[in-house]
């Protein structure tokens, strides 16, 4: 039942724990919850702001609109035939828990994206990827209610336009719709994605052998990488990775690598331009570990900001300002947030 309340805090729906309040909450478990409350015309000229999991978000100050937490739950295998499944899942099931459903059931194709925050909903509004795979590569289609008429439509891969941490719903859509549900088309055949960073060491780790690599064991290597390097936001207050990975042309690239011998890239197939670790950088310009007050970057991963316990959002934004100032100063290179700030 639909129930919108006032001055509701904020801080157990943000992983940066960061005190902040909405004027207004309404906690959304069905479409048509969404849809009635799109149409009450007490709140229709009230700013709204989506919440999935609070994963990838930094409030800067309260919240003077509506928050509308999106919890629509629910799984269910839609078709299949003889190489793939269709599965549908509701925009406020755990991501995390979305794809051991999948790795369960034996459904191929997310268990790379094992452990990353956040819901079912938000993931293709970025287009959310680890470990060699993204979001578009397992996308079916969307359905998205419209914020000004309430009517559902359906979005297909080509229309969601991804791009690296990039969909539609960012640019020429933004605001424009809420996302109730995603289908994704999953492999009966896996391919398995172990060369991007730790997977196959880890998997040499665990006795994993080409005989026995199967999804859970590539998820299980998964897991263990993440917990090892990236901070549990019940015990210390992050978004995961703060920046995006920025892409430079392959000249700037090479003109670094003459001062930085050792500096990382990714060539980007098709094009001129090479992926840079955002962390590397980071920690390169002597930010690994800092800390001032409660904010801080964090010691094992520099690409992750942190909330100690008392930080407010300003003080973790004024933060990576000053870290983005640094980097583009010694490196030549602009990193931008992958966090929403609000």
């Amino acid at each position: 039942m639909l129930n919108v309340q006032s001055n509701v805090s904020l801080k157990p729906y943000n992983t940066f724990g960061i005190q902040a309040t909405a004027r207004y909450w309404a906690d959304v478990q069905t479409p048509n919850d969404l849809q009635t409350l799109l149409q009450l015309a007490d709140y229709n000229q009230v700013a709204k702001l989506i919440l999935g999991g609070g994963s990838n978000l930094l409030l800067t100050g309260n919240v003077e609109g509506m928050v509308i937490r999106m919890n629509i739950q629910g799984i269910e295998l839609v078709r299949e035939n003889d190489t793939h499944w269709w599965v549908k899942a509701g925009a406020g099931v755990n991501w995390h828990a979305f794809v051991i459903y999948c790795v369960k059931h034996g459904y191929a194709g997310v268990e790379n994206l094992s452990l990353i925050p956040g819901t079912v909903g938000a993931a293709p509004m970025q287009n959310i990827g680890a470990y060699g795979v993204e979001i578009e590569q397992v996308f079916e289609s969307l359905e998205a209610v419209n914020r000004q008429t309430g009517e559902v439509r359906t979005f297909t891969r080509e229309e969601c336009k991804f791009g690296y941490r990039e969909s539609v719903f960012k640019h020429e859509l933004k605001d424009q719709y809420i996302i109730t549900s995603v289908t994704f088309q999953l492999d009966k055949s896996p391919t398995f994605h172990t060369s991007y960073g730790a997977i196959r060491e880890t998997l040499d780790q665990m006795g994993v052998t080409p005989d026995t690599l199967s999804i859970k064991a590539v998820s299980d290597a998964v897991v263990q990488i993440r917990r090892s390097k990236l901070p549990d936001p019940a015990q210390i207050g992050n978004a995961g990775s703060f920046f995006k990975n920025p892409e430079i042309s392959r000249e700037h690239y090479d003109q670094l690598l003459s001062q930085f011998p050792d500096m990382p890239g990714y060539p980007l197939a098709d094009t001129d331009q090479v992926k840079v670790p955002a962390g590397w950088l980071i920690e390169h310009c002597g930010w690994k570990g800092y800390r001032r007050g409660d904010a801080g970057v964090h010691a094992k991963q520099a690409l992750v900001l942190v909330n100690y316990g008392g930080a407010v959002g300003q003080e973790i934004l004024n933060l990576a300002y000053e870290v983005r100032q640094s980097v583009g100063e010694r490196f030549g290179i602009t990193i931008n947030p992958e966090v929403n700030i609000v």
